[in-house]
């Protein structure tokens, strides 16, 4: 198999198909739009699973750099309640290796090693069935490339979804609001003991803070609740304190230590979640597939970095390994990760139900069947 494979986006999931196959000596382009790999911060920590994030690093041969650079003392949880009560305090044992954390950057620089990645080349369009078979690419600056496969691991709002898919995401109608801490355990260190090891939950009615921990003092920040899309129409989200009175009142009557959350951060992102249908499908189309949020975006509760990344291996294995027609192993794929990216699309999708509604007991009851005590 020496055809010419171009991957659309860096994030894991690309990046981890890439590697894979580089692994098994078959060139392959990373096509992303970034300018450089620290364009933009990161974001927040990733707990990578046994079974799907794990399995994935390890078809590409980078298990032990990644158990050096993850932090198990990650996976700790606390819940408590809005009045502040301790409701729920997991900690994992020192050998508890199911879930770690590990930082978005660290993952990522991990994953690039020898990489062809070319920078700042932006698609616009992927043109499947091209006079020579495969597909064309288009970019921003107005040059294209033909490739024998295209693979799109370019996200929720994918440039190369539309050659095989006419759906678009939907808005759940919940939106999450993001801030950061910087060097918490000296300039918060009550804030830091809160967070702990690993993040702290805090579930009302329609309504959550979740503060995750990242290496080197770093703690992210997301409240999130249901709102209309337009929540923020009378509000300037450049406005740091604007945005932080609007949250504050929001949850208000949430105990003190609580809201100090919210009150640190000199930025707010806006990210309100959108998803694709649970049973997300397409027929297939010869020289061009999907992997990771581009053909099954789902609630974010931990699976889609996982899956997106298993995603990868798996094509690329299947691609290094195919003893017949490339296209037979890329047909054999979909329908194998449309099976497991269904089930997993349930589960979040019924997640976030509990999650962020109407009754915070059974948001702690989703957490006491995810992680029994």
């Amino acid at each position: 198999m020496r055809q010419r494979i171009a991957v659309i986006g860096g994030g894991p999931g690309g990046l981890t198909f890439a590697r894979v196959l580089h692994r098994h000596d078959h060139p392959v382009t990373v096509l992303e739009r970034d300018p450089s790999p620290d364009a933009r911060p990161p974001g927040g920590a990733l707990d990578l699973h046994d079974g799907l994030g794990q399995l994935a690093l390890e078809k590409a041969g980078l298990s032990a750099e990644f158990r050096a650079l993850s932090r198990p003392e990650g996976q700790a949880m606390r819940i408590l309640d809005p009045d502040g009560t301790v409701l729920r305090d997991w900690r994992p044992r020192p050998d508890d290796r199911a879930n770690p954390e590990i930082d978005r950057g660290q993952l990522r620089d991990l994953l690039l090693g020898p990489l062809d990645v070319q920078w700042g080349r932006a698609v616009t369009r992927v043109v499947p069935g091209t006079r020579d078979g495969g597909a064309l690419v288009r970019f921003a600056d107005g040059r294209q490339e033909t490739y024998d496969l295209v693979v799109g691991a370019d996200g929720a709002w994918s440039r190369t979804r539309p050659a095989v898919s006419p759906v678009t995401p939907h808005y759940t109608g919940i939106t999450t609001v993001e801030t950061s801490l910087d060097d918490v355990d000296t300039r918060h260190p009550d804030l830091a003991r809160l967070v702990g090891d690993g993040s702290v939950a805090v579930y009302g009615v329609h309504r959550k803070l979740v503060a995750q921990r990242s290496s080197g003092g770093h703690v992210k920040v997301y409240a999130q609740f249901r709102a209309p899309l337009d929540w923020h129409a009378n509000l300037d989200l450049a406005d740091a304190e604007a945005v932080r009175s609007s949250l504050l009142a929001l949850f208000d009557g949430w105990a003190a230590p609580v809201l100090d959350l919210l009150r640190p951060g000199t930025a707010f992102a806006h990210r309100p979640l959108y998803v694709l249908p649970v049973s997300h499908t397409w027929a297939h189309v010869p020289g061009v597939t999907l992997l990771g949020d581009a053909a099954h975006l789902m609630p974010p509760l931990g699976a889609g970095a996982n899956l997106a990344m298993l995603d990868g291996a798996e094509l690329a294995e299947s691609l290094a390994t195919a003893p017949g027609d490339p296209d037979d192993a890329v047909r054999a794929f979909e329908e194998r990760m449309w099976a497991r990216a269904g089930r997993w699309a349930e589960i979040t999708t019924a997640g976030l139900e509990r999650l962020v509604g109407p009754d915070p007991a059974l948001a702690v009851a989703h957490f006491d069947r995810v992680q029994p005590a």
